[in-house]
């Protein structure tokens, strides 16, 4: 250990060649990995960041974003990949979806300071330009979500040694993974957002903490229930990406890099 501190060319060498095994490995995920779930879940990542600038419910003790309508969807494709290429898989695209969501983020920026004579010219830049602190907290709420639901979602998967691939263990470990996914997703924007931001950047308009975990809370079952409803879609896709041997060259892949 003390030798390899002392020798930074070593651990340069052993980073590189880190580097270039994990480029390889995201090279052939993305040329095995379906292209429509990978679609749909830019999608969504995109459509969750540009809803959550609009306050759907606010009462006292609640508050809701636009985000929660299209957020079960990522979470949805995240369970899909998770469960047949892993969790790691699962990571590096929810890592990809983030980047597009910055980089379409940028050119909606751009879009919006571009000056134009349009009568709709001030209520399209408010949707196209967006706030800064929003897309800051979606993109670290996101990511850290992400990364909860994926690892969840495979621990639970691995506690099903009799039958893995059957509807039960597919069913615990999504519905699981993903209300406690989706409620550290909610808690985490609303926190970074309305406590710390919004009352600095939006005239006083803040949410309590308490709003923040009821949202969190609600949030979280709302899309548990859209879980429910669309797993079974989500079953069959991994059903049949098994029985067509889907991504198999990737698969192969971790499993020798792993021996």
């Amino acid at each position: 250990m003390n030798h390899e501190r002392n020798n930074p060319n070593g651990l340069l060498n052993k980073f590189k060649l880190w580097a270039c095994r994990e480029r390889e490995e995201t090279r052939i995920l993305l040329r095995c990995i379906p292209s429509a779930v990978v679609s749909l879940f830019v999608v969504s990542v995109i459509c969750m960041n540009l809803l959550a600038n609009k306050t759907l419910v606010q009462t006292k003790w609640i508050a809701l974003d636009g985000g929660i309508l299209i957020s079960w969807l990522s979470f949805m494709c995240m369970d899909i990949i998770t469960k047949y290429f892993g969790p790691k898989a699962s990571n590096k695209i929810a890592v990809l979806a983030s980047a597009i969501n910055l980089l379409t983020c940028l050119i909606f920026y751009i879009a919006s300071i571009i000056p134009s004579n349009a009568r709709d010219y001030t209520a399209l830049n408010s949707i196209l330009g967006g706030t800064w602190f929003i897309l800051l907290g979606s993109t670290v709420a996101f990511l850290a979500s992400a990364v909860i639901n994926n690892f969840l979602n495979w621990i639970i998967g691995k506690s099903f040694n009799k039958n893995p691939d059957g509807k039960l263990a597919y069913a615990a470990r999504t519905y699981i993974s993903t209300f406690i996914g989706q409620f550290f997703d909610n808690l985490i924007f609303s926190i970074i957002v309305f406590v710390v931001f919004a009352p600095i950047f939006w005239n006083g308009f803040y949410w309590t903490v308490w709003q923040c975990v009821a949202c969190a809370l609600t949030g979280a079952v709302a899309e548990l229930l859209m879980e429910v409803l669309f797993s079974p879609m989500g079953y069959r896709i991994v059903t049949k990406w098994k029985k067509l041997k889907v991504g198999e060259e990737y698969l192969i892949y971790i499993k020798g890099d792993k021996q």
